[in-house]
């Protein structure tokens, strides 16, 4: 066995004597009820200072927005390369809790499973990338690089408030990043399709209902036509490019073999997906509607653009002689992706082979998420955590409890594989 692989199994090790803290550590973040809506970290913020200050480390608290705190910590050797461990903090809101079995701010375990709202998203993970940067510490670990961590209030409701302003500010950089998000436990996500949400108003005449349809021109039945064109966007065949296409029939397998009860999501891959989201319109039963609003979401492979999704629906919708507006909003991205072969992707697929022994390896993900904004700074990024992912953002939120440790037994030993190798140029 090498010496790095003696180190690691070493760390690894560590982290299995350790484990009861760190579970402990998941419960406790559990158990603050940072929900987002309405987005007040103070106190999950001030817990996580603490526990890091108890170790001497010390934190950089920045307020993105009023009671939205990041937080930022690093270790090791500013001249080597940088490796940022990313996660946040919020969690989307318990909702109707006569529906849980459980409290959701519980951060019990029972039979073998940490409860509550943010255990698989992600607050496990969360835990696990804490637990593993001050194990580090403890362990006096010499490492030739800097490891950061990168603790945000604001990624439920679009982030603007975290990793992007982080980004923007300049307060965080590096070499490559690990987002602690839900992920199942072979395969991290190290590609997102594009996301582009839009709103469509379509305008009519008012009059009186006892006329409609030879009277006034009526809004909603203008937009049933319009929503209509929107769906055809599925069948259009998008010409993808070559060099993802190995990465597209890999993640079609993953849903094949791993996830076989969504072996029939597989085309979304190549698909332009199109969820009506809302449509509200009218005023009374007896009134010809003025206008109708309709929310879409649609979700862009590679090969695709925005624009060209714009120029499309304009090009069909003028075709019924209606009028309307089409106006962006909420999330927007282009179809993105890290390779295989980058030393981040690498340090983490191959640790987890290391821990678990079976074969590991990245996948699509058919949603969004925070990892674009690493890749519009050219930074190298991919998503691993622990995660039950039918619990995600439902009732009865829950985790495995040896996913949690597993997790962060990647996690420590991926930190000395990225930082080892030689700088890249």
């Amino acid at each position: 066995m090498s010496e790095l692989n003696v180190l690691k199994q070493r760390l690894i090790d560590e982290v299995e004597a350790h484990k009861e803290e760190l579970i402990d550590l998941c419960g406790a973040l559990i158990k603050i009820p940072s929900e987002n809506p309405p987005g007040d970290s103070t106190e999950i913020s001030e817990f996580i200072a603490n526990y890091l200050d108890q170790f001497g480390l010390n934190v950089q608290w920045h307020e993105s927005n009023e009671k939205m705190f990041n937080l930022l910590s690093s270790i090791g050797n500013e001249q080597g390369k940088e490796l940022v461990y990313c996660g946040h903090t919020d969690v989307v809101p318990a909702g109707d809790r006569s529906k849980w079995d459980f409290d959701p701010f519980s951060g019990e375990v029972k039979d073998g499973w940490m409860l509550g709202r943010g255990a698989s998203d992600m607050k496990a993970g969360l835990a696990g990338i804490i637990f593993a940067f001050t194990l580090l510490k403890r362990l006096e670990v010499e490492l030739p690089g800097k490891l950061t961590l990168a603790i945000v209030p604001d990624e439920e409701t679009g982030g603007d408030f975290g990793v992007p302003w982080l980004l923007e500010k300049g307060l965080i950089k590096g070499d490559g990043a690990l987002i602690a998000e839900p992920s199942s436990p072979l395969n991290p996500t190290i590609g997102q399709k594009g996301s582009y949400w839009f709103e469509l108003e379509v305008y009519g005449e008012p009059g009186h209902g006892s006329l409609s349809p030879l009277a006034g021109n009526n809004a909603i039945t203008d937009a049933i036509a319009a929503i209509e064109k929107i769906r055809t966007l599925w069948d259009l065949k998008i010409d993808i490019p070559e060099e993802v296409k190995d990465l597209i029939e890999v993640s079609q397998k993953y849903m094949r073999e791993v996830e076989a009860d969504r072996a029939k999501f597989q085309p979304v891959f190549e698909k332009i997906t199109v969820n009506i989201g809302t449509i509200e319109g009218g005023t009374k039963s007896n009134v010809i509607p003025e206008s109708c609003k309709v929310q879409v979401d649609c979700r862009l492979p590679f090969g695709v653009t925005q624009d060209e999704v714009t120029a499309y629906l304009r090009k069909h919708l003028d075709e019924l002689g209606i009028r309307y507006e089409i106006r962006p909003f909420g999330f927007r991205s282009h179809a993105n992706y890290t390779s295989a072969e980058d030393a981040v992707c690498k340090s983490i697929v191959d640790n987890i082979t290391f821990v678990t022994g079976e074969e590991a390896y990245g996948v699509m993900q058919w949603a969004s998420s925070d990892a674009r904004h690493f890749r519009d700074y050219h930074i190298p990024v991919l998503q691993y955590g622990p995660a039950y992912l039918p619990s995600i953002h439902g009732y009865n939120e829950k985790v495995l409890v040896e996913d949690i440790i597993r997790c962060a037994k990647v996690y420590i030993a991926a930190v000395i594989d990225f930082l080892y190798e030689a700088k890249s140029e």
